[in-house]
């Protein structure tokens, strides 16, 4: 358990420097190429389109050619994703933004086929929460390292670095192959009929559906905060070293965060309640968000992203432990991808729609109240049915 934990977390860490790099040096880019920032959001948008449809159809490719591969084919197709965007015109970045966008999508299902298999079902939220904690931890790596390394290298050499080590990470796992994957079916074909199947298997279930409808609301808020975060602060007047520095500190907290949440889940709380918690506390943190000026202080603008990283870049652990209980057994691979396509609905419309807002006010403060809206509504479902299923029993 603690070699594949290992493993996964190592595989996470890097596909979430992949994906957030080109959101923590999107403000060079803008200025280069004389781009609205609004066109942030449709990078993203466009990344979340094509990781929708990676992750309804990676159930088959998981269970033919086992999770630590179809891990290794994440990172390839990330890195061959950051190194398309260099091609600095409109065709590089939408070839970027699917390819690379695609490829990340990957990894979450994979490795969880993989933990669902190796880890004891008590201890499900805290090992699935660890393996998580890589995606900040990612995000912290690049937070510090991204700015560094555009400053030295351009923002072009700094993509072409990160895919170098994307395909590093995917050599890294390579002996580990034989162990993980003693479990694949290379009888099993993909069929276009994955697609139905897997959201039926979701959709289906009430309390998949439950998680489903979280997914979205969560990662609508988490892609706006990544894709968006450090372009808002600079344009409050910070510099993008600081404004990167300040991000990645606030990206910080969600680690231990993730681990917390996990432990609370596996031993003190149910998680549905630990994920309404997250929920109103992600709601609450990111209309507040809205309402940052010049006039704040650094310390007050950390404190609330501190609280807004806590919640909505710290649910993935709970949430995917969840997820891998309720699945049929073999299946754990193909139901995360579901559950997680819904996310990426919400990952796609999320970013898209804030920038629609970005564009028609001219301001942030529309596009970060519309985020909470319904990460309130699944704070409130999520304790409904829980009263309802008590009166009942």
């Amino acid at each position: 358990m603690l070699i594949a934990l290992a493993a996964m977390f190592l595989q996470q860490t890097f596909a979430s420097v992949g994906k957030v790099l080109p959101a923590v040096i999107a403000p060079l880019v803008i200025t280069e190429l004389h781009a609205d920032p609004a066109w942030v959001g449709v990078y993203f948008g466009l990344s979340a389109a094509a990781s929708l449809f990676a992750q309804m159809g990676c159930g088959s490719f998981i269970v033919r050619y086992g999770a630590l591969r179809m891990s290794q084919v994440s990172l390839v197709l990330l890195g061959a994703g950051m190194a398309v965007a260099v091609e600095g015109r409109l065709f590089g970045f939408g070839a970027s933004a699917i390819v690379g966008g695609g490829g990340a999508a990957i990894s979450t299902p994979a490795s969880s086929q993989l933990l669902g298999r190796v880890a004891p079902p008590r201890l499900a939220p805290l090992v699935f929460s660890i393996k998580q904690t890589a995606v900040p931890a990612g995000v912290l790596i690049c937070g510090f390292l991204g700015p560094a390394m555009a400053g030295a290298l351009g923002w072009r050499g700094a993509m072409l670095a990160t895919a170098a080590a994307c395909l590093a990470g995917a050599v890294m796992l390579q002996p580990l192959r034989t162990r993980f994957d003693d479990d694949r079916v290379p009888s099993r074909h993909f069929r276009l009929s994955d697609f139905p199947a897997t959201i039926a298997s979701v959709v289906t279930t009430r309390e998949l559906r439950a998680l489903a409808f979280a997914c979205f609301a969560f990662n609508g808020v988490q892609s706006v905060f990544i894709a968006y975060f450090v372009t808002y602060l600079v344009a409050l007047g910070y510099e993008l070293a600081a404004a990167g520095f300040l991000f990645s500190v606030m990206v910080a907290v969600a680690m231990p965060c993730r681990v917390l949440w996990g432990w609370l889940g596996s031993f003190y709380l149910a998680p549905r309640l630990v994920m309404a918690g997250l929920a109103l506390g992600m709601a609450v943190s990111v209309a507040v968000t809205g309402l940052f000026s010049a006039a704040w202080s650094m310390a007050a603008i950390g404190l609330v992203g501190a609280v807004l990283s806590a919640t909505a870049v710290s649910w993935h652990g709970i949430l995917l432990s969840e997820t891998a209980r309720l699945a049929p057994a073999g299946r754990v691979g193909a139901v995360t991808g579901g559950v997680l396509s819904f996310g990426q609905i919400g990952a796609f419309a999320g970013p898209l729609a804030f920038s629609l807002l970005l564009y028609l006010t001219g301001g942030y403060g529309a596009g970060w109240a519309v985020c909470a809206i319904p990460a309130v509504w699944v704070g409130i479902s999520l304790l409904r049915p829980r009263a309802s299923a008590q009166r009942t029993e």
